[in-house]
């Protein structure tokens, strides 16, 4: 626990189980939701037979990403969950969506 801790610069034990919570709540619900979100985009298992299972897990991605932030934000947890998913995206090579922190943006003089 102290690892995760000092790690993620979390204050105490409380916030460190709060977190644990929003991250099980939020894989349990981003799961749960691909299953009626594919339907409404017309994705089914007839359509696309095997296929329909890897697609599924892929809609799970950015229903997680938004569901972990909102949940988060819920659980009085918006700040660390922020920049988690700040990190995450960056440590996926996905950083040219968004800038490091130390950038600053182009002024126009």
């Amino acid at each position: 626990m102290a690892n995760f801790r000092q790690r993620w610069e979390i204050r105490s034990n409380f916030q460190l189980v709060i977190i644990f919570i929003v991250f099980a709540i939020t894989g349990s619900a981003s799961a749960w939701l691909s299953k009626p979100f594919c339907t409404w985009l017309g994705i089914t298992a007839s359509d696309l037979g095997f296929w329909y299972t890897p697609v599924r897990l892929l809609m799970i991605f950015p229903i997680y990403q938004v569901l972990l932030v909102a949940i988060g934000a819920i659980f009085g947890q918006f700040r660390f969950f922020w920049a988690f998913e700040k990190k995450m995206l960056r440590g996926m090579r996905l950083g040219f969506l968004l800038p490091k922190e130390n950038d600053k943006p182009p002024t126009n003089s």
